[in-house]
């Protein structure tokens, strides 16, 4: 062996070192009780499972974050880490972020609140045009006022209203009901209120407006 043979082994013991170096924090991010792991790693290590690696969500049963309202994240991780929000699928799978620190929340905030806004899908049909009517305008004769009033002419939320455009019909729905016939959560007695008269139908109506939002024209 001539002493020029051993070069190719020491030029892969750099990449051997990052290779294990890069495992090594794989599995520190799964690990939500160590502070000192970047709210972004976090992301895209652990909430991606259910939300996506950007916060598009494909399943209806976890919420897109996607361009979400900075502050209204904070808000809501906040009340998760505290056991304050406890709608029964937010407990069982958001209970478990209680070591997070302000600043991993932060991070969080801020790593969905900057991706591209969530997208929904259009779908036809007189629901569609009811959910218009009632976005739009409420239903005054019951006490419900337009969704509009608070977040927004097309559904993107101000702070800590959360944008709505493009959600999951099916969670926006599931989250009326959590706020009409629940206290589950907090800071949610506006929308209690606004949502005591709104009929399944029309929550339902709305809600694929809603989601409608988000579709491309």
């Amino acid at each position: 062996m001539t002493k020029f043979a051993f070069l190719p082994a020491l030029r892969l013991l750099p990449l051997a070192v990052l290779a294990l170096s890069a495992c090594t924090n794989i599995q520190s991010s799964r690990n939500v009780n160590d502070s000192t792991v970047a709210g972004k790693t976090i992301a895209v290590q652990v909430c991606s499972s259910c939300h996506g690696v950007t916060g598009e969500s494909t399943s209806p049963m976890f919420p897109k974050l996607a361009g979400q309202q900075r502050q209204y994240l904070v808000a809501q991780l906040t009340d998760f880490k505290g056991h304050d929000r406890s709608d029964s699928r937010g407990a069982e799978y958001m209970w478990g972020f209680t070591h997070l620190t302000d600043k991993q929340v932060g991070e969080l905030a801020d790593y969905f609140s900057a991706q591209s806004p969530m997208k929904g899908r259009m779908d036809a049909g007189p629901a569609l045009a009811r959910g218009k009517v009632i976005f739009d305008s409420g239903i005054p004769e019951k006490g419900v006022v337009q969704c509009s009033s608070c977040h927004g002419p097309v559904g993107q939320g101000n702070e800590s209203f959360p944008r709505l455009a493009g959600q999951h019909s099916n969670y926006v729905f599931e989250q009326i009901k959590v706020f009409q016939l629940t206290d589950k959560r907090p800071r949610g007695a506006a929308m209690k209120q606004v949502t005591h008269e709104l009929s399944d139908t029309d929550a339902l109506a709305v809600s694929k407006y809603i989601e409608s939002l988000g579709a491309s024209r």
